[in-house]
């Protein structure tokens, strides 16, 4: 996007037979209607070109006009339709954020689970991503220049490159296509910056850690007919320890409304369960005491007896993983940039950007457990270091599940993902006018790599780990071994799981350990060409049109060591990781048009009437066609009051990994139609005896998850929905400088995209021999189940609803300053979420106000309000964010989220938060030289307790609370 004079005047044309551009044969009416449009506008431009008079030239009016994020319509207007949320360059550098990331996940918009930094089981890679609306990653749409980001990391655009944020929240797919459901978040780069600037930043907790460091260079240089801006930047963060904050220290659950100090039942000593029903199992447990027992802590080397255990109790033998994990995660980060246009001729214009992001980042958690349950492992009976005599796990050949047996392996030290990830993006084209007309023209070609490299430390080879554990003894010359006298097993080395502390164990654990590596690499290449000018003049003013086509083409490839990738079973050669090999892509060819239709102005009651119309068509090779549409209305009943109205159909079509994922396994809890099956749907209960004898024997099945395409269930298309949006703003002439919004929105999805659960795909093909999900159900020749698939399908619903507000107001200048006040909120009155609409016992999430485990945190309130003064070369800012009131748990025992089901159901308040944030600076001026510091999180605030049964990381919530305390940071800027 970019601000361009143009000469507003009417002009007529006639048709003439030259086409803009060569545009093969359209396939849908809108296409052939764009493609027209195209024409008309191409030869208007001309003919105005050729009959333009002396007069209107005399006549025509300079004015800047701009497209803002949402339209395609270059506008003198500002404040449209479209609910924009705009921050520039001057408020990004007050906050002293280190990362854009850090910015944009503070607006009251954002809600939800978005990843960022401070996210270690399941984050690690230092992305951030945007969630607008609660929606999810998936269904932001984040742009560069209005072209879309080929990674969606925030955190890899260099903040340097950045004029200005825009961000619309309202839904777009009619002019950005798929995505753009809860809105778009619009990076504006720099096209202009004269000189050389440096910038160096330091920040560090007040407890002496977190501590970063950033470093840019930016220099740029225009002349008349161009202008380049270049620039490098280093980033670096460093970890933070959850041993070393008082809330996550320590392994919390919520078990029934209390707070409990339980841990994992991995714990190095041991857990044995004699559980599996057996005659033997039955005689240990009343031998001990207990069904549940655990090694004595102060057991040395050498074999153990059955007298070395004890009653297992959960507070106190439990291990605490908490102390392993991380706060924040450690990331370094070098940025290149460049951008730069050159001016060919009056009306045609070369222009271009690139920039080069390379991550170093990693994640830490506990040691590698081991849960000889289900059909992970089998610790033989037979093992010469077994002291029970009594088989744990499963024996995966014969399906026969024994006692339960887990352990971890803290000898091996952490686990970490350690990730290299390089992003490239680059955005080049051509664009010009036509004369002296009011016509523009854009076409440019955007290519985006990304690559991570995903270096995995600390796991165990599947395979000789099983052999260790299984059938030893004791050969005649002294030497465990593995197999039996006369059957010895070569290369294997026995172990004695029951006591890990032994250091023959530890050596040969050792010996086990694989650091697995995958490599994933996604492209996206997109051309795209836009045109948009005046039509036509009606008496309220001059209609408007933009238009455009787009071919996109997205791939991606996943490689990884053999043994890690997962098989048919979701299961693989490395204990506690799996991968999957992951080749697709896939292209969509979109065309889209965009009208402003002025149709009343400076009349009573209606200062200015504008209607706009817009519609998109894209054309998927995977998910077929869609096209969707928006209208939007503004009307001014005076000069300074704005009445906006936005209704748009919305969509998201399936990602690759959606399409495209291989196996991973799922444990699923499923209860089979089939059983007492006499007959009436064969396919859903293939090889199932007919007499009514068969019962399932197992709640539990193996579940497969997987992209659509690779389980053969090729029904997947886009999810869609509508969004709407009505607004007010009001500026008032009796009070200069105050600016006042609300708007009401709400969405609506359908056929959400999500992984099918196990239980849906029987009750479906169980009520409809003829359904999609039929052959998705894998059974054994005797009718039991072996596995069900569990792909990406369309299912659920989504409803959510709000208002935004915003104020803000700019004083009068006073002798002590200028001064100014801004307050932006989001209130979110409904999130409700219905994960299968085909199950009539399905329940309903009801979200607002709640924090949920699969969904995040919805506040009914989030808000941001900032004061800043400035006087000659003092300035100074107070930002307060605002977090209101939400609970976790329900109060609905179906949906109870305390770690036993079996317990009432308990909902749980969280009170509200406000964390303040102060910044101060001082320009010194003679040594062209700015310094800022400043302090977030003044009061030290602490985050609230979620406990560990409703959040993976930290005991809390870290992507909607600060979770390192009050930080320090400091900035010296100085500008050549």
């Amino acid at each position: 996007m970019r601000s361009a004079e143009v000469m507003l005047s009417p002009s007529r044309c006639r048709h003439r037979e030259t086409p803009f551009l060569a545009i093969p044969r359209p396939r849908a009416p809108l296409v052939r209607a764009i493609a027209v449009a195209l024409i008309l506008a191409a030869t208007c431009s001309a003919q105005a070109q050729e009959t333009q008079t002396a007069e209107s030239a005399n006549d025509a009016t300079t004015l800047d006009s701009v497209t803002v994020t949402g339209s395609r319509i270059r506008r003198v207007d500002t404040e449209t339709a479209n609910p924009v949320t705009t921050i520039g360059r001057e408020a990004i550098e007050a906050t002293g954020k280190a990362t854009l990331g850090d910015l944009i996940q503070e607006l009251p918009a954002i809600a939800g689970n978005a990843t960022n930094p401070n996210v270690n089981n399941g984050g690690g890679t230092g992305a951030s991503a945007v969630s607008l609306r609660g929606l999810g990653e998936k269904r932001t749409l984040v742009l560069v220049n209005g072209v879309r980001l080929a990674y969606n990391d925030i955190n890899s655009i260099p903040a340097a490159m950045v004029e200005r944020v825009e961000v619309l929240g309202d839904g777009a797919s009619a002019v950005y296509g798929s995505d753009a459901i809860g809105g778009v978040v619009n990076f504006i780069l720099r096209d202009r910056f004269e000189g050389v600037q440096a910038s160096a930043d330091f920040g560090q907790t007040s407890r002496g850690d977190g501590s970063r460091r950033n470093y840019s260079l930016t220099a740029g240089h225009a002349w008349d007919r161009a202008s380049v801006v270049g620039g490098v930047s280093y980033h670096k963060i460093d970890e933070v320890s959850a041993a070393q904050r008082a809330f996550s220290k320590d392994a919390l659950n919520l078990v029934n409304g209390e707070a409990v100090r339980q841990g994992s039942s991995a714990t190095p000593f041991g857990t044995i369960s004699f559980n599996d029903g057996s005659a033997e199992a039955a005689a240990l447990a009343a031998s001990a005491g207990c069904s549940r027992v655990t090694l004595d802590s102060a057991t040395g080397s050498g074999p153990t007896d059955q007298g070395d255990y004890h009653c297992y109790d959960a507070t106190a033998d439990s291990f605490n993983y908490q102390p392993f994990n991380l706060l924040q995660t450690p990331q370094e980060r070098t940025n290149a940039f460049v951008l730069g246009s050159f001016r060919l001729t009056d009306n045609l214009e070369a222009y271009g950007n690139a920039y080069f992001t390379k991550t170093h980042s990693a994640s830490i958690i506990a040691p590698v457990p081991i849960f000889a349950i289900g059909d992970n492992f089998l610790v033989s009976e037979n093992s010469y270091y077994n002291p029970f005599g009594i088989n744990f796990g499963a024996d995966r050949a014969t399906g026969t599940t024994y006692n339960t047996f887990n352990t971890r392996l803290v000898s091996l030290g952490n686990r970490q993902y350690e990730y290299n990830t390089y992003n490239l993006q680059t955005n080049a084209g051509l664009r010009g006018g036509f004369g002296d007309s009011s016509w523009q023209w854009d076409a440019n070609f955007n290519y985006g790599q990304v690559r991570q490299k995903s270096i995995n430390n600390g796991f165990l080879n599947y395979a000789a780990f099983n052999q260790a554990v299984g059938p030893s003894f004791l050969d005649s010359d002294g030497v465990v071994k593995c197999g039996a006298a006369g059957a010895v097993i070569a290369g294997c080395t026995p172990i004695d799981i029951f006591n890990t502390n032994d250091p023959a164990t530890v050596e040969a654990l050792k010996a086990m350990v694989v650091n697995p590596i995958s490599t994933s690499t996604y492209t996206v290449k997109q051309f795209e060409a836009n045109a948009n000018g005046n039509l036509f003049d009606l008496p309220a003013g001059t209609v408007n049109l933009a238009v455009g086509l787009s071919y996109r083409k997205e791939s991606t490839s996943t490689k990884t060591d053999d043994l890690a990738v997962a098989d048919l079973e979701g299961l693989c050669g490395v204990v506690e990781f799996c991968t999957t090999v992951l080749n697709g892509s896939f292209n969509v060819k979109e065309a889209y048009a965009e009208t402003l239709i002025p149709l009343l102005a400076d009349k009573p009651f209606a200062h200015a009437l504008n209607l706009s119309i817009g519609s998109r068509f894209s054309d998927y090779d995977s998910v077929g066609s869609t096209t969707n549409s928006k209208l939007a209305l503004e009307w001014r009943p005076i000069e300074n009051l704005l009445l906006r109205g936005t209704v748009s159909e919305v969509f998201r079509a399936p990602n690759i990994n959606e399409l495209y994922a291989g196996i991973g396994g799922d444990a699923a809890s499923a209860i089979d139609p089939c059983n007492g099956y006499t007959g009436g749907n064969d396919v859903a209960c293939v090889n199932v005896p007919t007499d009514g004898s068969y019962q399932q024997a197992d709640p539990q099945v193996s579940g497969r998850t997987s992209g659509a395409l690779v389980a053969g269930y090729d029904g997947l298309k886009p999810e869609t929905g509508k969004s709407y949006d009505f607004g007010v703003v009001y500026d008032p002439k009796w009070l200069e400088g105050l600016s006042l919004s609300a708007d009401v929105w709400r969405i609506n999805l359908v056929d959400t995209i999500a992984t099918v659960s196990a239980q849906t795909v029987l009750n479906q093909c169980y009520a409809n021999s003829a359904s999609a999900f039929c052959p998705l159900i894998h059974r054994n020749g005797n009718g039991t189940i072996y596995y069900i698939g569990e792909p990406t399908v369309n299912l659920g619903q989504l409803w959510t609803k709000g208002v935004d507000f915003g104020a803000n107001y700019r004083l009068p200048d006073t002798r002590w300053g200028s001064f100014n006040a801004s307050l932006n909120g989001t209130y979110v009155a409904r999130y409700d979420i219905n994960p299968d609409p085909t199950d009539p016992g399905t329940v309903v999430i009801h979200s607002a106000g709640k924090y949920t485990y699969s969904y995040g945190n919805f506040p009914r309130i989030r808000a941001l309000g900032t004061l800043t003064w400035k006087q000659g070369p003092w300035s100074a800012a107070w930002r307060i964010r605002y977090v209101g009131h939400t609970s976790i748990g329900s109060t609905d025992a179906r949906q109870n989220l305390s770690a036993d089901s079996a317990l009432p159901a308990v909902e749980r308040g969280i009170g509200s938060y406000a964390y303040h944030n102060l910044q101060g600076g001082y320009d010194f001026s003679d040594w062209h030289t700015r310094v800022d510091v400043g302090v977030d999180n003044l009061g030290d605030k602490q985050p609230p307790l979620f406990y560990n049964n409703n959040a993976n990381n930290g005991n809390t919530d870290v992507t909607t609370y600060d979770v390192l305390g009050r930080y320090w940071w400091a900035r010296v800027t100085v500008t050549f």
